[in-house]
């Protein structure tokens, strides 16, 4: 492997100016068909519960108010509170249509990341039929009931890098604009165990429907090497998207480099051909403004290798890499 060698070259390599199109992202929750919390909670209820304890859900009455949120807002020159621009709302608020207008209806909700639930939130429950039972259910009817339900926006949590992706989507902030002129971070810290495994936790239905459990630790090992592959992808896509070599490109540039340099240290530990195919691609990436349409196409190459890993690995045989994984005193 010889990305880190190509990644230092093409960190100083001269940026200029490119206008984007960027393929494999997710889509954005449409608003024209958010059914909003309450349809959730008929059947989720503790996890609706548990979900109004977390940040994702204090936003909707804390953010605007937040002196930094209103610095961003008049920096980027733009009219009334986050809750009312569409540079904000997307990745801090769900928002539904409601008439003619559209109105942030809550914070990072339920359909944030599992999408927008019209097309899927009652086909996804029916088990068979109005008197059927999810103990009750064939096994072939349940693979075709989640088919269905994905096949019509629902990113279901069975998918981990469609999980992660969604998470990254936001948690790289995919605005130039937003971080070199409002200035916004250009990303968080987020790492998939972490973050998933604290207050955001709601694995209900994986017990009695009562109490929270935790991952096994074989999904976590899973968890924890999607989530960097979706790191590297959507993390080489904000690089993609950048028009100048300030703060938003350059530090979309280092995060991937750094990202791609753990994932080869895991790789030396795991020998996974997913995770090698993933890395050989990026080992390819000229990180520099101009260069979007190579560093998309590697993101999708990412991408792809990221899902079969997430669907063809076995996390029981991943117990070398147990001790980068964050442990519980960690989890946010």
């Amino acid at each position: 492997m010889h990305f880190k060698l190509l990644l230092v070259v093409s960190l100083g390599v001269a940026w200029s100016c490119f206008a984007t199109t960027t393929t494999g992202q997710l889509n954005r929750c449409d608003p024209t068909k958010v059914v909003t919390v309450e349809a959730c909670a008929k059947c989720h209820g503790q996890a609706v519960m548990g979900w109004r304890q977390t940040p994702h859900f204090q936003t909707f009455e804390k953010l605007h108010r937040n002196p930094r949120a209103k610095e961003i807002v008049k920096k980027l020159g733009l009219k009334g509170s986050i809750k009312r621009n569409d540079v904000c709302i997307g990745c801090h608020y769900t928002v539904q249509k409601q008439g003619d207008r559209l109105r942030a209806v809550s914070g990072i909700s339920c359909e944030s990341c599992h999408g927008a639930a019209r097309d899927w939130v009652n086909g996804h429950s029916d088990y068979g039929g109005p008197t059927a039972t999810k103990a009750a259910e064939t096994e072939a009817h349940r693979a075709n009931r989640i088919a269905k339900a994905i096949e019509n926006g629902m990113n279901n949590p069975k998918n981990l890098y469609s999980i992660a992706r969604g998470c990254l989507t936001c948690h790289t902030v995919p605005n130039e604009k937003l971080v070199n002129i409002g200035g916004h971070q250009a990303g968080s810290d987020f790492e998939l165990v972490a973050w998933s495994q604290g207050t955001i936790r709601h694995n209900f239905l994986r017990t009695d429907g009562k109490s929270n459990a935790r991952s096994s630790q074989e999904r976590l090992r899973v968890m924890f090497v999607v989530g960097l592959m979706a790191d590297l992808e959507l993390s080489t896509r904000a690089t993609a998207k950048a028009t100048s070599k300030s703060t938003y490109g350059v530090t979309s540039a280092q995060r991937a480099a750094k990202v791609a340099t753990k994932l080869y240290e895991i790789q030396q530990k795991i020998k996974n051909s997913h995770l090698q195919n993933a890395l050989e691609a990026f080992a390819q990436a000229e990180l520099r403004v101009g260069n979007a349409k190579q560093l998309n196409q590697i993101a999708n190459e990412i991408m792809k290798w990221g899902n079969q890993f997430a669907t063809q690995t076995n996390g029981a045989k991943l117990g070398a890499i147990d001790g980068l994984l964050p442990t519980p005193d960690k989890y946010r």
